[in-house]
């Protein structure tokens, strides 16, 4: 007797089909478990010489594999499509709150802080509620006489106006430095990124790299085009986002030469040097076409001022001498009285105060135009002028 025969009862017989083993286990198995689940469809035969369909997998489907066919009932096929209507329906609703009003009512602080103007949603309501409600006011302790005797009502129209034009003002202040600080930092991003490639990292590990730096405020934005392309997000849809956030449109110019040249198939990194040098010679002119215009800002301020002081000196001294002199005419009965005629001083103060006033909006929206090729920069200029006037006509004249 060999070894295989002594350990032939000890060792388990192989089995000559390997579903038999299977098949054994199912026999045992109730006949309610056998049977599946309630509701459920028994097993379709397929016809002979026919091979059961075969199931991608996970693997066949990220490979781009179809997936086996499956028949559907008329019954299922209406739910599905019900199902895809009510999706679209859903999808449709959504858009339509993230524009026009419903916006405005869902997110109100986020819509008036995107951009400056949007502000005057508030603002502008507010400062005709102001005038409205304090011109009723005025009217019903004084008389419809306070409109053409006193400056209460304009110190209202004033203060209505600064109640519109600061927060629009302040609000432009801060997006044009948000703006200044994120394309002054884009030429040294640009231009690392394009060294680390040329080492030869592939894209997505230069800006996983680059991320780490200090960029000032574009930092976060970097960070988050990081986090995108981390989550296998293509270059040129990640950085068409990245651009879309930034909103500058020195940012919009060099993202999008970016983003063209690297769908074409070209050299990235010669694209990125070009688009830093690009911005960097963007913002040196910029910075140049300000230190020469600045002189010219300067003049309309002085000018303004020139123009305030002259008439606060017209109307201190050459009008109320006029006034003075033509009143001790008329009481002399003098015919001087008929030449000089009665001065009536606060008409011409009213008058030159107002002038004076205008000519501060207007001045202020002037030089913003000419200093920063903005009408809406020279709104803080505006403002500036127009509570010096207001105040010098106010308390000193």
């Amino acid at each position: 007797m060999g070894m295989r025969d002594s350990f032939r009862g000890i060792l388990p017989k192989k089995d000559q089909d390997p579903g038999s083993e299977s098949k054994k286990m199912k026999e045992e198995l109730p006949p309610a478990v056998r049977a599946g689940p309630p509701g459920a469809s028994p097993s379709r035969s397929l016809p002979p010489g026919e091979a059961a369909p075969k199931k991608p997998g996970l693997w066949g489907i990220l490979k781009g594999e179809k997936p086996y066919s499956v028949d559907l009932s008329p019954g299922e096929i209406g739910r599905f499509a019900r199902e895809q209507v009510e999706i679209s329906r859903k999808l449709e609703r959504h858009r339509s709150q993230r524009s026009g009003w419903r916006r405005v009512l869902k997110h109100p602080v986020k819509v008036l802080l995107e951009k400056p103007l949007n502000i005057l949603i508030l603002t502008l309501p507010l400062a005709v509620i102001f005038f409205l409600v304090g011109t009723a006011v005025v009217i019903r302790d004084y008389g419809m006489s306070v409109l053409f005797t006193t400056t209460l009502v304009d110190d209202i129209v004033i203060i209505s106006i600064l109640v519109a034009i600061v927060p629009v003002a302040i609000m432009d202040f801060r997006e044009n430095r948000r703006m200044k600080n994120l394309e002054e930092a884009l030429p040294n991003f640009f231009r690392d990124l394009a060294g680390m490639n040329d080492s030869g990292m592939t894209l997505p590990n230069a800006i996983h790299l680059v991320a780490q730096g200090e960029y000032s405020t574009l930092t976060p934005f970097i960070r988050r085009l990081d986090n995108e392309m981390s989550w296998n997000t293509t270059f040129i849809e990640a950085i068409q986002r990245f651009r879309t956030r930034l909103g500058t449109p020195l940012s919009d110019r060099s993202i999008d030469l970016i983003a063209k040249a690297s769908k074409a198939g070209g050299d990235v990194s010669e694209v990125l040097r070009a688009a830093a040098r690009d911005t960097y010679e963007v913002l040196a002119l910029r910075s140049e076409r300000k230190n020469n215009m600045l002189i010219y800002v300067i003049i309309v301020l002085i000018s303004f001022m020139v123009f305030v002081f002259v008439i606060v000196i017209l109307v201190s001294t050459f009008l109320s001498t006029m006034a003075t002199a033509g009143s001790a005419a008329s009481a002399a009965g003098a015919g001087a009285a008929s030449f000089i005629g009665n001065v009536d001083l606060f008409f011409y103060t009213r008058l030159f105060s107002h002038a004076a006033m205008i000519q501060g909006i207007f001045s202020g929206l002037v030089a913003g135009q000419m200093g920063e090729a903005r009408v809406i920069a020279g709104l803080k200029y505006s403002a500036i002028m127009l509570t010096i006037a207001w105040l010098v006509f106010r308390f000193m004249v």
